[in-house]
């Protein structure tokens, strides 16, 4: 009842997740990943606990492939699940169980694992290969897991509709303040169209909690700090800081640098265009 693909980066650096189903808050069940470890989607009649033990025995130094035989082998209900792993060095396994719902099946290649279930045909798996394959050298693993999850969608997904669809993304260091190894973790729960509706979160992510790249840093200045101070005082914020506090950018503006993309949205703001994105509460 879910199509999902598990990856590494080309890099070496990145292990995620992106699931697809109908089925209600399928990124609860599906998705598990550990930096520096690997990554593991349980689906069809989805074990849980396999989550746990596949990042173990991953963490055990096994391969993607000797876990996966370790999770069957004491698993009397195998013939149901399907389950996708990629371990550290990005090898690959998938399995999907003799008495999964049609169409199921799965494709394994350098990096990555694509499996599904109760899909509208052996196309969907196909157009996820493609489109994974399509968007190598795309920097952001993110950005690629969620174009393979795109074409699985469009080629039919789950032959019985839309509901939900998710994404995990860890990399060393990457999470919030640079205080946890999640560099993404983005869920729809219950929406007609949960693809586009996971593509818009990720958007609202990478300008929240992403930090800007030397390409997106904008020198602060003395005219500068002056026009942002002003701003954010038009703005009703006695301070620019402030403004970034309140809107939570901390993450894209540093002592002497604003991000391009901030910058544009603060001076839309003060100008009295858009509001300068939207509010969000702190965690």
């Amino acid at each position: 009842m879910t199509f999902s693909i598990v990856a590494r980066s080309e890099d070496g650096e990145s292990w995620g997740v992106a699931v697809a189903s109908k089925f209600l808050a399928v990124g609860s069940a599906v998705p598990a990943a550990v930096a520096g470890i690997g990554a593991v989607a349980t689906q069809a009649e989805a074990n849980v606990a396999y989550k746990p033990m596949a990042l173990a025995h991953l963490d055990e130094g096994a391969t993607a492939q000797v876990a996966l035989d370790r999770l069957l082998e004491d698993d009397d209900g195998r013939d149901h699940r399907q389950v996708g792993i990629v371990d550290v060095d990005g090898n690959a396994a998938t399995h999907t169980g003799s008495e999964c719902f049609d169409w199921a099946g799965g494709h394994t290649g350098p990096g990555v694992a694509i499996q599904g279930n109760i899909l509208a045909g052996p196309q969907v798996v196909a157009a996820m290969r493609e489109a994974w394959d399509g968007a190598a050298g795309e920097p952001s693993l993110a950005r690629r897991l969620l174009a393979a999850l795109a074409a699985g969608d469009a080629a039919g997904g789950d032959k019985r509709g839309r509901q939900s669809a998710a994404l995990l993304v860890v990399r060393e260091g990457a999470g919030y303040g640079g205080r946890d190894d999640v560099a993404a973790d983005l869920r729809v729960d219950d929406h007609p169209d949960p693809c586009s509706e996971l593509s818009r979160l990720l958007g609202l992510h990478e300008l929240y909690l992403t930090a800007s790249t030397d390409e997106e840093k904008v020198p602060i200045d003395e005219r500068l700090r002056a026009e942002l101070d002003e701003s954010a005082g038009r703005l009703g914020h006695p301070t620019f800081d402030a403004w970034v506090g309140t809107e939570n950018y901390e993450m894209r503006v540093g002592p002497d640098w604003v991000d391009r993309r901030v910058l544009a949205l603060l001076r839309g703001a003060a100008a009295g265009g858009a509001a300068g994105g939207e509010q969000q509460g702190h965690p």
